[in-house]
């Protein structure tokens, strides 16, 4: 079968390893066990059908055969490592994608000091910022002749590479510089060179020209039908949408041992699948990040990484980093292969498919990759209720959505609150915190319009949550419960359902008078609702989300349970087992499969949380809504067909995952 008809007919790769390769240039004998056969081998052995290799790594070297100075001092005389590389994974049917560096290159910052972006302090900017004696790269001024001199390498990578799988461009963040380049692109433009946020505007403006620039180089000479083009790597995700311009596809990198956390990918993934692009979600096989090359990850934990990312309905991709001789590690492509070859399994109950949603939590898109506790809070609940959701920006459409959230930081414009007052108006469901509205006018009409105003601020820095019975508040909860964080004051102007009520201490509490350890004991009722609800809105007067983050109070969680009860009776997904079960529900044309994912990361070092073992799931019942009754119930991919009811609202199944991982199908 030829290349090309290979790649058409399956045109997304969903299996990819980004092959580092930052290698100085006092390495030596680069590229001298390279063997092409061993090396596309090692790739298809492990179920690879992409690998990221390298033209031009943060050194500034380049790793082809070129007369460009440049060229890695450690390569062979006429040794065409890229060149070779590309052909071997080709010849296995495997695309190869190209790596480049933009804003970090060593050789063309030494050469060009001019080059080199600088702070107001005219200080030259690294990354990470370090003093002179300290490693670190040196970050490019995009608005210097460099970019031109990148322009000149990236050209001769696609003449000589052509037709190309698709550019990597790496380090592409907006960077402000105070250089002479940019402090004359700045007034040609109109913009104050002293004004940090005019250095900020015209940063976001050089990126978006030179991706311009570098995409239009880059397209006439893709592969034919290659669903891949370019990707600006470092740009934060929640500005794609406008940026979708720039790209065909998404990556989203997220090592969670370096850096990135368990909780970045289930929020970001969320947000970047929304923008009907391909997306591919990025870990790693090191114990802690890039650069971390003689460690590999436990087992559980690449495959939990991996896991997740595919249950959200991403491709996935594995960084590793290639030693200097080219030959890759054997054992990290024998544990890497065992994660894929089950993915690879797993695939065809999800191919074509699409995550299910019913509920949307609205972000603010300035804040970028760090959306903040009360965000981070939202995802972290809605995934142990098991509700099926969303992460949207503000511009998104709702109507496809049964409930949608406003957390506390998401700003509530006029546009916002008019597509929000329009939402529950046609029947949309709304959790909204007092606390983002009261932030704008808009914001304040809009609440007055559901049935209450913001009256203030609680006179007390600690109050307290009374709640009312429920069959949520299991097991019992305190008759109070501390607020975590500021309690603003609801006043109704019309009637309304009270959840739960705030409580006041005794006193204010002070250096000359309190009263036991932390804060004054609860004392009254204050007679103003901390959560209430009217019709199919629900207000939170109390920081709630944030509290789950910051705090992992379990009665928060139950509260918001029971406030989204409220809103959405009969969910999607019903899901018993242990709290930490992550699930998606992903619809196929002829059948829906629910994941369900059982690992628990463990602080077991020093900032670092790890995954050894999966947590068996013994026995848990699965109920999803469903039209009518399924043909038949399967866990995937061990084929074990499952006994099942039909009440004709949920099909319910009871199922036992030992490995961690399982997909639960209900055919249609």
């Amino acid at each position: 079968m030829a290349l090309l008809e290979r790649f058409q007919e399956d045109p997304f790769p969903r299996r990819m390893v980004h092959l580092d390769f930052h290698t100085g240039p006092d390495i030596p004998e680069v590229g001298a066990a390279f063997d092409a056969d061993a090396f596309a081998r090692t790739f298809k052995d492990a179920h690879v059908d992409s690998v990221t290799v390298f033209a031009k790594c943060h050194h500034g070297r380049l790793y082809f055969d070129t007369e460009r100075p440049e060229r890695h001092p450690g390569l062979a005389p006429g040794l065409d490592l890229l060149g070779q590389q590309l052909e071997a994974l080709h010849g296995a049917g495997i695309r190869a994608p190209i790596y480049i560096s933009v804003q970090c290159d060593e050789y063309a910052a030494d050469l060009h000091q001019d080059w080199v972006a600088l702070t107001p302090e005219l200080v030259q900017v690294r990354h990470p910022m370090t003093d002179a004696y300290h490693a670190g790269w040196q970050t490019l001024d995009m608005s210097s002749p460099y970019q031109d001199y990148l322009a000149g390498q990236v050209e001769e990578v696609l003449e000589r590479y052509s037709p190309v799988d698709g550019i990597f461009f790496d380090m592409c963040w907006d960077q402000p510089s105070s250089s002479r380049w940019a402090i004359a692109g700045m007034k040609r433009e109109g913009l104050d060179p002293r004004d940090a946020e005019d250095r900020a505007r015209y940063a976001r403006s050089v990126a978006h020209r030179y991706m311009e620039r570098y995409k239009s180089m880059v397209e006439p000479a893709l592969r034919p039908g290659s669903p891949m083009a370019v990707w600006f790597n470092s740009r934060p995700k929640a500005g794609l949408v406008s940026e979708a311009k720039f790209l065909r596809h998404v990556e989203v990198e997220s090592l969670p041992t370096g850096g990135w956390g368990y909780n970045y990918l289930p929020y970001v993934g969320r947000l970047v699948r929304t923008l009907g692009l391909p997306v591919l979600g990025m870990t790693g096989r090191f114990h802690r990040s890039w650069g971390d090359m003689a460690s590999l990850k436990p087992d559980a934990a690449l495959r939990y990484e991996c896991c997740q990312i595919f249950m959200h309905g991403l491709s996935v991709s594995v960084g590793d980093l290639l030693p200097p001789d080219g030959s890759p590690n054997p054992a990290v492509y024998q544990r890497l292969g065992s994660v894929y070859s089950h993915l690879e399994a797993c695939e065809a109950y999800v191919s074509g498919g699409r995550p299910r949603a019913e509920v949307a939590v609205v972000v603010d898109a300035g804040l970028g990759d760090s959306p903040g506790p009360a965000v981070i809070g939202a995802v972290r609940v809605l995934q142990q209720l098991r509700h099926q959701f969303d992460v949207v920006g503000a511009e998104a459409p709702l109507d496809g959505y049964k409930v949608v959230i406003i957390p506390d930081s998401t700003p509530i414009d006029g546009s916002l609150a008019g597509r929000l007052q329009a939402y529950v108006d046609g029947g949309g469901s709304l959790v909204l915190s007092a606390t983002a509205a009261a932030a704008s006018q808009e914001g304040r009409r809009l609440l007055r319009s559901f049935g209450w105003e913001v009256g203030g601020t609680a006179p007390f820095s600690t109050t307290f949550l009374r709640l009312s019975p429920s069959e949520w508040l299991t097991p019992p909860v305190p008759r109070d419960l501390r607020v975590h964080g500021e309690a603003l004051l609801l006043d109704e102007v019309a009637p309304a359902e009270t959840l739960a009520e705030i409580v006041y201490p005794y006193f204010e509490r002070s250096f000359d008078h309190f009263s036991g350890h932390s804060y004054t004991p609860p004392e009254k009722l204050s007679g103003r609702a901390a959560v209430a609800r009217n019709g199919r809105v629900v207000v939170f007067a109390v920081p709630l989300f944030a509290g789950v983050a910051e705090e992992g109070n379990e009665q928060y969680r139950q509260l918001i349970g029971e406030s989204l009860h409220c809103l959405l009776p009969q969910p999607l997904l019903l899901a018993g087992g242990p709290v930490h079960l992550e699930t998606s529900v992903v619809e196929t044309g002829d059948a829906t499969a629910v994941h369900l994912l059982s690992f628990v990361p463990a602080r077991l070092g020093r900032d670092l949380d790890l995954v050894y073992d999966p947590f068996p799931l013994v026995d848990i019942d699965i109920a999803l809504r469903v039209d009518s009754a399924p043909k038949r119930v399967t866990l995937q991919p061990a084929g074990q067909e499952h006994a099942f009811s039909y009440d004709g609202t949920y099909a319910s199944a009871r199922v036992t995952v030992l490995e961690g991982y399982g997909i639960l199908v209900f055919d249609k």
